[in-house]
């Protein structure tokens, strides 16, 4: 990797944390601040809606993201396309929902759903403007302005949000403060970004874009129906109480991966990109960067394991304690995520989106029986079903990343994630036992906290994790730096 490419990543490495990271921490507060005012059963109506609501923004996505960043000789001409495509998708997409509402609603026999529908779906309508000026923006790794940009947004939604929570609008509280939220996030993109799209549409480019894209588009509808299916069941066969606290454990435990993910993929797929024909330097800088990924995310799902009890009846109060055992089992289901996000990135960084769309298809498949099979059995069963689909997703994708690079196996990658996943468990087991002999919640998490961080740094430096030597001396040459 080139010095430029290097600095790069660094720099986008840290603005994309910081970006990512300050938005899933402003969001999971004002989470917590408006679920303590409202019921489950408010979060249980949204979620019913949420599959139909993501399929929608997936098809507006339409992978031209993807697309663009992938192509090395884009232009204006392409940026237009995308731009114009997604507005009219994005418009044809919100019309058919209006059309299907009321048919939605009377499949939940929830008629307030109908009434909710037309403006959640606003959502994506507004979204469509800001998919061309991100990507600008990721494109030239300028991820601090993408930072200030979500903090802001997210800031006064948020305010405006728990207002609304602590003045009684109820669940209209989770329909206009995501409104307001996209279209902050959007105005400033369009300050920000600097770019306007000129009043072109060429069949050409699209065709060019679509080849690629469409494969990602049908891929993500795919995985946006298997990972959604489960709150339509849940929604249909379950009460609106028990799918919001399905809904809330899957929020709790998946925003630390999700967030990590989506900093590794936003600064990892352009730089991949870049090496795209350098099979060795890629298939090394895939492995270092899918260590590091988990060396610091698999003890914040296992302390997130160990203290959901106290956390649970600390920051949402005991209305919410029935989502502990969902939230412990989820997060053993959600720890594999960046790994899986990775290995379906690569295939994109290698051109090769076909095999994305074969092990997609494979997967749901595979996934669609074993959520039905446990589903029977009460929503915790649920979420095992979900734990033993996030191995198989990781295994079958496997499948296909070997035949672009030999290395990137299954076997491979666990010699490489299960080390790491024993010295975190080992530490969540030690955070849970301590956890038992407190009385105070606040006590119980904050030396548990503690605990877990000195147990964690011990057993891996102890076991020689390549990971724990590297911090510290990259920590090092930072002290060293700093003294000069």
């Amino acid at each position: 990797m080139s010095e430029t490419i290097r600095k790069k990543a660094i720099r986008g490495v840290v603005w994309s944390a910081v970006e990512k990271f300050s938005r899933q921490g402003l969001m999971t507060l004002f989470t917590i601040l408006i679920a303590r005012q409202l019921s489950p059963s408010d979060y249980g109506l949204v979620a019913m809606l949420s599959i139909f609501l993501i399929i929608a923004q997936v098809f507006v996505d339409s992978g031209f993201v993807e697309a663009l960043i992938q192509k090395q000789d884009r232009t204006e001409t392409d940026f237009s396309t995308t731009f114009w495509f997604n507005i009219g998708v994005a418009l044809l997409v919100y019309i058919a929902l209006l059309l299907f509402s009321p048919l939605i609603a009377g499949f939940y026999d929830e008629p307030l759903l109908g009434e909710l529908l037309p403006w959640m779906a606003l959502v994506f309508v507004i979204n469509a403007f800001r998919t061309v000026q991100q990507a600008k923006l990721n494109i030239a790794m300028d991820f601090r302005r993408q930072a200030w940009i979500s903090i802001i947004a997210i800031s006064v939604s948020g305010g405006a949000g728990l207002w609304m929570a602590y003045n009684g609008f109820g669940v209209w509280t989770l329909v206009w403060q995501p409104l307001l939220q996209n279209f902050l996030n959007v105005l400033l993109l369009w300050i920000s970004a600097g770019w306007m799209p000129s009043l072109v549409f060429s069949g050409r480019s699209f065709k060019n874009l679509f080849g690629f894209g469409s494969k990602l588009l049908m891929s993500r509808t795919l995985n946006a129906v298997y990972t959604q299916g489960s709150f339509l069941l849940v929604g249909k066969f379950f009460s609106p109480s028990a799918a919001g606290l399905y809904s809330q454990s899957t929020q709790m435990t998946s925003f630390i991966p999700a967030a990590i993910s989506d900093v590794v993929a936003r600064v990892a797929y352009p730089i991949e990109c870049e090496l795209q024909d350098n099979d060795k330097e890629l298939q090394r800088r895939f492995f270092q960067m899918l260590r590091m990924t988990c060396f610091i995310l698999f003890p914040l799902m296992m302390g997130i394991a160990a203290l959901a009890e106290p956390a649970v009846r600390l920051l949402l109060t005991e209305k919410w304690l029935d989502a502990v055992p969902l939230m412990r089992i989820l997060c053993f289901a959600y720890v594999w995520w960046p790994a899986s996000n990775m290995s379906w990135q690569l295939l994109n960084a290698k051109h090769r989106s076909d095999y994305g769309l074969k092990s997609e298809i494979i997967k749901r498949i595979v996934g669609i029986v074993i959520l039905l099979f446990p589903f029977f059995g009460g929503i915790q069963m649920v979420c095992v079903g979900i734990m033993i689909y996030s191995i198989v997703d990781i295994y079958v994708l496997t499948l296909f990343t070997k035949r672009i690079l030999d290395k990137v196996t299954f076997v491979e990658e666990m010699k490489v994630l299960l080390p790491i996943l024993v010295n975190a468990m080992v530490m969540g087991g030690c955070v849970y036992l301590l956890d038992c002999v407190f009385c105070s919640d606040v006590a119980s998490i904050a030396i548990g906290v503690a605990t877990g961080i000195m147990v964690y740094s011990v057993i891996t430096l102890l076991t020689g994790s390549k990971e724990a030597h590297y911090l510290l001396e990259m920590a090092k040459r930072i002290s060293i730096k700093r003294m000069k």
